[in-house]
Formats: C-alpha cells, structure tokens, sequence
C-alpha cells in the first residue's frame, strides 16, 4: 500500500508510543513524515530509525508557541506542502480524584492536551494543510475514569474540539479522533504495571492494546479511505466498551 506516497504529515508527541508508530506506518505507506517532541536524542533516533529521507524532527514543547513557528518554518522550507495534522501529544501528571488535582495542574492538561491541539490545527490550516486531522482522545473522555479524572475531562473537551473542528473545516479539511483504551506506554503505565493480566482480563480480546494497534486506525482516518468520515471518534478498546456493567 502506497496511501501517503508523496504526502507530508506532521505528528507531535512522536519520540515514542503511539506518536512513533503512526510515523513507522506512514512512512511504510510511502509517505514523508515530520516529529515533534520534548527530547531531541529520542527524537534524532525516530528520524534514524525512519531514515533521513523519509523523516525530520524539531525538538520542543508542544504548547510553546515559539516551537510551533519553528516546526512550520521547517516544514515550509524542506517540504513546501503539509497534507496531515496528527494531534498526539498528550500528558496526564495528575493521579487521583478531580477535586484534589491542584488548579496550576488542571491548566497544565488543558494547555497540553486540548488548547495545543487547537492552536496546531489553526497554525497547520493557515500553513495551506492540505487533506486530514486525527487527534488522539481516549476511552476516559467517554466516561468517568477513576484516578485519571482530569486527563479524561481534557479527553472529552479534544473530543469535542474535534467535532467542532469538522464542521468549521468541512469540505476542505476532515477531522477526526481515536479513543483507545489501555495501550502499552509510558504515558499508561501507573494503569497496568505489575498487574497487566488482570488487567487485560476486562478486555473481551483478551489483552491490552499496543501502539501499532492505535497507529493503523490513525492511518485509515488520515487517508483517502476515510474520504466520507469526518467529526467521528473512533473507540480502539479491544472491545472494552461493549462489556456489560452489572
């Protein structure tokens, strides 16, 4: 499959997890991919990994505004084109009940989590971006999550951005998100360490999600075989919402 031959897709939050994977599917589909992240020496082993021809990377934080000029001034200058917006970065550094999760932190997720992904799609529309948007949500901006209540209230305000988002833009753009459940990261370890089969026993297939399993739905929504798909959000939960409660 060559879906991305000839595209460009910029992905933030993609020195590892789920942002790396989709960057390894889209370049395996032929296209050109450009990396955000905090850590440069994760960031030049992506390119590394992807090879240079087909990767570039701009080390910086996802909500500095600074960083966002630099990363589109590189992109204008190496590639002359942005075809996709992949909205991954995310962080969640509150654990516990919403009421105890300190004000200077409950902006600090929003910040990260849904204003960065706004003010990205505003910069990559006025850059002349070309196709599609795929903002990465979860399963807990559905429903209440335990301990990880306030990334799941961002999670459910970037699930409604995105919706938002695919009106305001359509036809031009498409916009989209996925809400994966427990994946495999360093972001969701405090989730599953030491105690990943039972909690992988809740899951009807049995096991917890992976980055690739997250990376191929990504890649469908960014694609032309997503042409009639906008303002959805597509749970990837190995079946995790359709268990019974009670």
């Amino acid at each position: 499959m060559r879906r991305f031959a000839g595209k460009v897709t910029l992905v933030t939050g993609a020195s590892r997890g789920i942002g790396l994977a989709v960057a390894h599917r889209l370049v395996a589909e032929g296209g050109q991919v450009v990396l955000t992240g905090r850590k440069p020496e994760a960031l030049e082993e992506a390119v590394a990994a992807l090879g240079a021809d087909n990767a570039s990377a701009v080390a910086g934080k996802v909500d500095d505004a600074a960083h966002r000029e630099q990363v589109f001034a590189h992109v204008a200058e190496r590639y002359g084109r942005l075809d996709h917006l992949v909205n991954n970065a995310g962080i969640n550094p509150a654990w516990g009940p919403v009421l105890e999760v300190e004000p200077s932190v409950v902006r600090k997720i929003l910040d990260v989590n849904v204003v960065a992904a706004l003010e990205w799609t505003r910069d990559a529309v006025a850059a002349g971006l070309r196709s599609s948007i795929v903002n990465t949500a979860s399963i807990s901006g559905t429903s209440t999550s335990p301990n990880i209540a306030f990334y799941g209230v961002s999670k459910a305000a970037l699930i409604n951005l995105t919706g938002q988002l695919a009106q305001e833009l359509a036809p031009r753009l498409r916009v989209n998100a996925v809400a994966p459940a427990v994946v495999k990261t360093h972001l969701s370890r405090a989730l599953y360490e030491g105690r990943e089969d039972d909690v992988a026993a809740g899951y009807p297939l049995g096991r917890l999600g992976v980055p690739d399993d997250v990376a191929g739905p990504i890649a469908f929504l960014l694609s032309d075989d997503a042409a009639w798909i906008t303002g959805q959000t597509l749970r990837i939960d190995g079946g995790a919402s359709i268990v019974p409660v009670g």
